[in-house]
């Protein structure tokens, strides 16, 4: 009897010093479902590591629940933190450094990556983030309505406050303003601005920035778009996908929710309209080790990661997001994809004109202070500039 126990023990041995990896999340749908796959295809690849993803909700979402789960001692191994939020985690010192781990990586391997994705990750010398899902925002509109009209897809902003005028009619807007920081952040870096100095201070109120909302603001007075704060974002979708609004502005990964709900008129997609010069901020997030994570945690967060980074992977996860590929070697792998819909590369294309969010700690507080500013100018009757100039000073009192 005594033997039959022995052998039991050793036989559930390799279970029992499995390492648990949790993965906390913000990707649903089609993106939500292609990491529990990866994630299935890992655990089954190797018996070292053992991931459990877990989605969490959306960023925001995912944001306070790791808060309160750091401050509870209940942290995952593994978060994905959004672009803006992730150098307040370096900032506070709640994630490891992973230079042990990238050092052993080969040099290939590395020169393959787009610098942009690649290069934000590393905050003062110091890798803290793995890239894992890049994004540009986008200009969706109802190419229906405009060939109709027989207007130009906008490609700066003047052709684009026309548009909006021409597209609207009883029934519907021309344009759906969606008040976010990052969609208002690529109005204004699309003319040439920047919420941020370059010596890490709010910069709000700047000429770009008050242009952008002023525009806005017209769009809304001449009842020529619908503006719809955060919490009304699922009310932007159908608004948008009921042609109650002819063009919105989103996230390129909103695009198979977009495709799939589009189904009474053709999807246009193009790059944000921009002024000569102008860019477009990078969105995203980064995948980082929590500082609580055992070092054998760690190291298995970090397989997970290259595992993901698999050419045949990317492929799959872009197909289900729509997110940016991170690698050069994998575009000739996705031919086909972009050829299937010519607005796919279009898109895509506008990665050349990114740029990374700001990289200050305390950006994650201060885009609280940009959304409500911009709800007071487009939902309330404040003055433009005076909403930004307060928000300016919100932000200039946090420490």
């Amino acid at each position: 009897m005594k033997r039959w126990w022995i052998l039991a023990l050793f036989a559930l041995a390799p279970v029992l010093a499995q390492v648990n990896v949790t993965f906390w999340h913000s990707m649903d749908g089609p993106a939500g479902e292609a990491i529990d796959r990866f994630a299935e295809r890992f655990n089954a690849a190797q018996s070292d590591y053992r991931v459990v993803p877990r989605y969490v909700g959306d960023y925001r979402e995912a944001e306070t629940k790791l808060i309160a789960a750091l401050r509870t001692g209940s942290a995952p191994v593994l978060y994905q933190a959004e672009i803006a939020f992730f150098p307040r985690l370096v900032a506070e010192g709640t994630v490891r450094p992973l230079d042990a781990f990238t050092a052993g990586l080969d040099p290939e391997f590395v020169a393959d990556f787009y610098a942009a994705p690649w290069n934000y990750g590393v905050v003062d010398g110091v890798r803290y983030g793995l890239p894992f899902n890049t994004s540009t925002p986008v200009l969706f509109y109802n190419a229906d309505a405009l060939r109709t009209l027989r207007l130009p897809v906008p490609g700066d902003w003047k052709t684009f406050e026309d548009d909006a005028l021409k597209l609207t009619t009883r029934r519907s807007k021309g344009f759906i303003a969606i008040l976010d920081s990052w969609i208002f952040e690529a109005m204004v870096t699309s003319r040439g601005g920047s919420l941020v100095t370059a010596d890490g201070r709010p910069n709000f109120a700047s000429p770009e920035a008050v242009d952008a909302l002023a525009m806005l603001r017209r769009l809304v007075d001449k009842k020529a778009a619908i503006p719809r704060n955060l919490a009304e974002s699922q009310f932007a979708q159908l608004d948008f996908v009921r042609t109650k609004g002819m063009m919105v502005f989103a996230s390129i990964a909103n695009w198979p929710a977009a495709e799939k709900y589009s189904f009474a008129f053709e999807l246009g997609v193009a790059p944000v309209p921009h002024e000569p010069g102008g860019k477009v901020p990078m969105g995203g997030a980064e995948l980082v080790v929590l500082k609580s994570a055992s070092d054998e945690e760690a190291a298995g967060a970090f397989a997970f990661w290259k595992f993901l980074m698999q050419p045949e992977n990317l492929v799959e996860w872009i197909h289900a997001s729509y997110y940016v590929p991170l690698r050069r070697s994998v575009l000739p792998l996705l031919e086909d994809f972009y050829a299937e819909n010519p607005y796919r590369k279009v898109a895509f294309e506008q990665i050349a004109r990114a740029v990374p969010r700001p990289r200050v700690p305390q950006f994650a507080v201060w885009r609280d202070y940009l959304d409500e500013a911009l709800e007071k100018a487009l939902k309330g009757r404040t003055d433009p500039r005076q909403a930004l100039e307060e928000a300016q000073k919100k932000a200039l009192e946090v420490r």
